[in-house]
Order: C-alpha cells, then structure tokens, then sequence
C-alpha cells in the first residue's frame, strides 16, 4: 500500500512540505498526496518532478490525488 499525505485545507507552502518530508522518509516507492485547491496541486507536482519522481494526477471529486513515484537511489 502507499504512503499517503492528507494535504486538503492547507495553504502552500503546507502540502509541499509535507510531501518533501514523505519522499525523505520513503527509500522508494508510491506515495499518494491529497488536495483540494488548484495552487497545492501544482505546486506539489512541481516539486515531485524536480526531485526526479515519476508523478500521476487524478481527482476524485473536489479533491486532486497526485501519485508519486519514488524509484531507489
């Protein structure tokens, strides 16, 4: 199963935050992030992609679930 962080009713830089402290404590694998506002969504897919993960987006009504990949280093 994922790892996952509940971000929604945050303010950045809030979620990406948290998102940043999952991927340091995940060695690799899937880590899924939970939104609800279009600022968060970007940001935290932003960041997924500059820390070199392969990132997913898919929304479940109000909210965005953004899978992140983590592969081994």
């Amino acid at each position: 199963m994922a790892h996952r962080v509940d971000a929604r009713g945050l303010s950045c830089p809030q979620p990406v935050v948290l998102t940043k402290k999952a991927l340091a404590e995940l060695q690799a694998g899937q880590l899924e992030v939970v939104v609800d506002n279009p600022a968060a969504r970007d940001n935290v897919l932003r960041f997924a992609r500059s820390a070199g993960c392969q990132v997913e987006l898919s929304t479940a009504g109000d909210d965005y679930l953004i899978r992140i990949t983590k592969k081994q280093v």
